[in-house]
């Protein structure tokens, strides 16, 4: 009996393995089926017909299996290219060891393998953006945008770059999309004051950051329809941020008056508190260490980086780093911070300032080098190649993009149009981005 059993349903599973069929293996697959029929009926074993058959049509021609023993056909396992993050259950998808391990080379989603591998470049004071193809390091074209384009911002689901234009005080703030498949842009859409954008870890809502207002705008992040909105009054220049390792809290800088830091609640989208530094200054960008511990601040009138405990939100320390401490920049593999100093204490200054990056190591906290921009420069705001081998940054006051060697510091200098700020480099690796130039985690 087990060895008749054994047989008749082998044979009916390997009738049943592949996608397709023709006329003769379907003819097979019948008779085949009859005969199994038949010895299970003489035993007076019965089994449940497949709800789909015609998912398991066609058998492979042979299949050696040990006697008497069934055997195992895999399945395929479909892993989603996004896996499902929220504020309240973040922790399953975080390695407490390398909040960024989600964002190494050989993590790239299959669906962006046939995104353009391009540097796109809002050029602030010129009303468009420059598009560099990432391998040739030539540009590819100059298009309009906006009014003042800021950053360009990966989606969370990474399937559009939107290009935040805040138009300067005026009304005329917009987001325009770019298609990372071809490259061109879409029709704009209105926004109020569009200096930044993140996204709610879920997913579900676009946080725009009003630097103007004071306040971030929780819209759609597909249409950009206002959901709701958070007043912060004691946050002037609110313009950069990052989230806590569980997604619970994230950290915005508001750069003027003195610089301070405001704290919101992710879940119940309410401020949980302001924080003044140790000494005024003017906070730019900020990261958090690979361990999710630390958060750092740049702040360019103190040349350097402030250290935060973000879960007690204290002040833990300060380094000092080069002129006009500005962007930050992880590393692919996760262990370093890539600063760059954007060689002035000035919103708007001449070029060939003493620019450059200084490269910290994460587990030590030390400046392990420095290097200068050749012939002066304005490292703003970038992110690294996929393979981990460029650091690509804007030269903000210089009209140029640099594209830096990570093993060296060797500077590539790329020009472009006026005053490229938030550039970023597609496709990323990485489950979701949390927004800027592409944070992803």
């Amino acid at each position: 009996m087990t060895k008749l059993l054994a047989t008749a349903l082998l044979l009916l599973t390997t009738s049943l393995v592949t996608h397709s069929a023709i006329a003769t293996d379907a003819k097979r697959h019948h008779v085949k089926k009859q005969y199994v029929m038949k010895l299970l009926h003489k035993k007076h074993v019965t089994i449940k017909k497949p709800k789909d058959r015609n998912i398991f049509a066609k058998r492979p021609r042979k299949m050696h299996v040990m006697k008497h023993i069934l055997p195992t056909i895999p399945l395929p396992v479909h892993e989603p290219s996004i896996l499902p993050a929220s504020a309240e259950t973040p922790k399953s998808y975080t390695d407490t060891t390398n909040i960024y391990a989600e964002t190494g080379s050989n993590k790239l989603d299959f669906a962006l393998i046939n995104a353009l591998p391009r540097v796109y470049v809002p050029n602030h004071a010129s009303d468009s953006v420059t598009v560099i193809n990432a391998t040739t390091k030539q540009v590819v074209e100059t298009y309009k945008a906006g009014r003042g384009p800021q950053h360009i911002i990966p989606s969370w689901d990474k399937k559009t770059l939107w290009v935040a234009n805040n138009a300067d005080h005026s009304t005329k703030g917009s987001m325009t999309p770019i298609d990372p498949w071809t490259g061109k842009a879409g029709q704009q859409i209105t926004v109020d004051d569009p200096y930044n954008m993140y996204f709610m870890p879920d997913g579900k809502s676009a946080v725009i950051v009003d630097e103007a207002y004071r306040q971030l705008d929780f819209r759609d992040p597909q249409t950009m329809a206002i959901q709701t909105s958070l007043p912060l009054p004691e946050c002037q220049g609110v313009n950069h941020a990052d989230f806590a390792a569980d997604n619970s809290y994230a950290i915005f800088t508001c750069e003027f008056g003195g610089g301070a830091l405001a704290k919101v609640d992710l879940v119940n989208r309410k401020l949980l508190g302001i924080l003044h530094f140790s000494k005024k200054g003017m906070p730019q960008d900020i990261r958090l260490s690979a361990d999710g511990k630390t958060f750092y601040v740049a702040d360019m009138m103190n040349d350097g980086v402030f250290t935060i405990d973000g879960d007690k939100f204290v002040e833990t320390g300060f380094f000092e780093t080069g002129k006009g401490t500005h962007g930050f920049t992880v590393s692919r593999d996760g262990k370093k911070l890539y600063i760059s100093n954007r060689g002035s204490h000035n919103m708007v200054s001449g070029p060939h300032g003493p620019g450059s990056v200084s490269v910290m190591d994460f587990a030590t906290g030390k400046i392990e080098a420095n290097w200068p921009i050749p012939g002066g420069g304005s490292p703003d705001m970038g992110n690294v190649s996929i393979d981990g081998k460029t650091l690509w940054l804007s030269g903000r006051f210089d009209h140029e993009v640099y594209a830096i060697d990570t093993t060296n510091g060797s500077v590539i200098k790329i020009p472009v149009q006026l005053e490229p700020h938030g550039l970023t480099v597609w496709p990323q690796p990485g489950r979701y981005s949390q927004g800027h130039t592409g944070n992803m985690r």
